[in-house]
Formats: C-alpha cells, sequence, structure tokens
C-alpha cells in the first residue's frame, strides 16, 4: 500500500514537471520512425537539399526555424501554426514577423511526408531533422536527431515576444534567456555559432553600428572602427530597414568556426553576438570564443551536443498533443 502510494506521488510531481520548461532527453530517440515512416528523413533530407539548392540562404533560415520553436513552448511545431479564430500566430510576434522564412519549404515536406506516411511524422520532428540537414549541406557537422515528438495545439504569441532573445540584448539577459530554456552559458556561446552562416536585417543590427561601447571608443588599432565603416554604408541611422548583411563576411554560406574568428576581429555583426567580447568580465566566456576560434573540430563537436539538448527542451510525447495534418493549423 505504502509503495503504491510513493508511486502516485512521484507521477503526480513528474506531471507537474512535465508542465514546466525542462530538457526531456529520454522522452526522445533515434530511428522513432523506423517501422512507422521508414523513409521519413531520407523525405525531409531530399527535400531541404532541393530548397537549399535553390536559395542557399534557406539553410540558415531553416535552422533558425527550429531555433525559435524550441525557445517558445518547447520543440513543439508552435511557430509553424497560423493565426485562428482568437489565436495569435507566433509568426506575427516581433522577433518573427517579417523575419522567420521557410514555411513553404516545410509545408511542402510535410505533404510528402503524409503522402507517404499518413498523421505520422510530426511537424516539430520534421523542424528538428531540417535543422540538422541544413547544417550538414552548409559543411557543418552531422548527428542523429532523437525523434518523437508531436504538435502543440496552441500557439503562443506573448512568449515569442518574451523568450526570444533580442539581437541588441545585453550578455546578462542572454544568459537569463538561456537559463529559462534550461540551458547554461556553454550551449548560449556554442549555438550562437549559427551565426556562422545567414543574413541578417539593417533593423537587426543597427545598435551595434551607432551605439559605440567603450571598448569601440579606445579603439587604437580600429578593429571595430574598420567594420564599422564598413556596415554604415549598408545601414545608415534611419531607413533602409530591411536591407541584408551576411551574419559572417568570410564565409557566408559555410557552416564552420568563422563566427568566432570574426568576434575576436570585432566584425561580429549583432550587438548580441559581441557581448561575448565587450561584456564578459569573468574572461570565461572569451577563453571559449577562443577555443572555437582555433578548433573548428571542437565547435563542431560542442555544438552536435547543444543543439541536440535544445531539441529535448519542453517536447510532447505519448498521448500529448497531436501529429498535425497541415504544419500551420491544428487538426478538426
Amino acid at each position: 500500500m505504502e509503495i503504491s502510494r510513493a508511486f502516485f506521488i512521484i507521477m503526480i510531481l513528474l506531471f507537474v514537471l512535465r508542465g514546466t520548461n525542462t530538457l526531456s532527453d529520454d522522452l526522445l530517440f533515434l530511428d522513432y520512425y523506423k517501422e512507422t515512416c521508414p523513409l521519413a528523413e531520407e523525405i525531409v533530407r531530399r527535400n531541404v537539399e532541393n530548397a537549399v539548392l535553390k536559395d542557399p540562404r534557406m539553410a540558415a533560415s531553416l535552422l533558425r526555424l527550429h531555433f525559435h520553436d524550441c525557445f517558445v513552448m518547447g520543440c513543439d511545431g508552435s511557430v509553424l501554426l497560423d493565426s485562428y479564430g482568437e489565436m495569435v500566430s507566433e509568426k506575427l510576434a516581433v522577433p518573427n514577423f517579417n523575419s522567420l522564412r521557410g514555411f513553404q519549404v516545410i509545408d511542402k515536406i510535410k505533404y510528402n511526408l503524409e503522402e507517404a506516411c499518413p498523421y505520422t511524422v510530426s511537424c516539430a520532428d520534421i523542424l528538428a531533422l531540417a535543422a540538422r540537414d541544413s547544417v550538414v549541406l552548409r559543411g557543418g557537422p552531422t548527428w542523429g536527431v532523437p525523434l518523437g515528438r508531436r504538435d502543440s495545439l496552441k500557439a503562443s504569441f506573448d512568449g515569442a515576444n518574451l523568450y526570444i532573445p533580442s539581437p541588441n540584448s545585453s550578455l546578462e539577459i542572454l544568459i537569463e534567456n538561456f537559463k529559462v530554456q534550461g540551458l547554461d552559458i556553454r550551449d548560449l556561446v556554442t549555438l550562437s555559432g549559427s551565426h556562422t552562416m545567414g543574413r541578417a536585417r539593417c533593423l537587426s543590427f543597427r545598435q551595434r553600428i551607432y551605439d559605440i561601447t567603450m571598448e569601440e571608443r579606445y579603439d587604437k588599432y580600429e578593429r571595430y572602427r574598420t567594420f564599422r565603416r564598413i556596415l554604415e554604408t549598408i545601414c545608415p541611422e534611419s531607413g533602409n530597414d530591411n536591407q541584408l548583411t551576411p551574419l559572417d563576411y568570410t564565409t557566408p554560406t559555410r557552416f564552420d568556426n568563422h563566427y568566432y574568428i570574426n568576434l575576436l576581429q570585432g566584425r561580429g555583426l549583432l550587438f548580441s553576438d559581441n557581448t561575448f567580447v565587450t561584456q564578459d568580465h569573468e574572461g570565461e566566456i572569451i577563453k571559449q570564443v577562443w577555443a572555437y576560434a582555433a578548433d573548428q573540430d571542437l565547435f563542431f563537436a560542442k555544438y552536435v551536443n547543444s543543439i541536440i539538448k535544445m531539441g529535448n527542451i519542453n517536447v510532447l510525447t505519448g498521448h500529448e498533443g497531436e501529429i498535425r495534418k497541415n504544419c500551420r493549423f491544428i487538426n478538426t
């Protein structure tokens, strides 16, 4: 009797904890669709390859979709939902509006999967697989993606505005954003390496140009000023908000460790990226930046660990949520 009661209490506690934003490593596993949809990963990979071949920037966009999904309620495909009834789409939130892209690619992948295996592969798993394939296609590491996520029945417009880090965030705020998701400082620095590919709008990096830090004000060797002058020609103090520029000027379409080299050379594009160098008063983060800049294999190995960890945030499994037929709408 006492054992049964204790078991019941433990199950209640687990249920309560399930509602918090925690990592759930033991709920997902490799080859989840081996029996139910054996071609699932191949279908995703083929579609991502075609999309990136047509538009190389799409690799970064699909990777970013996975990130923005996981940071709002967990990795549950909520970012893909369109507004419906009283539910406001996360796509309309400030960090996503006129910024996130790749939804049509996900739509096509889902259509092909529904043709092959109806109501089997979740939209959340599609995002995780597409992110991995995008990194690999641009020269980055590969990894086995733990699968078995289910899709959310709702979106969180307010959550998207609150939890997705801003490109103008201070280091302190970035650390707190990641901590809320169960990710530590090392994960923050490692996952920020995703900015080694893709492009950003002028609106996202204007503050980096015109809010001059103390390090830049007394920049004896003009490491910061030279790059800032280049950016000023692209992004004036007002207007030209949607003008795009590479996050990594050196190898803009490659997934490599040049992001960290750029930071050390004063060529980080976003204000938030540069905080790893300008606001790290303890000196521990800069050590990690130096380590990744010096050793790409080390960065790749740590990146795999961190992105798998991120992909396990607050996942829905079992009978939770659903497997959407259309990633833009809940099933009716």
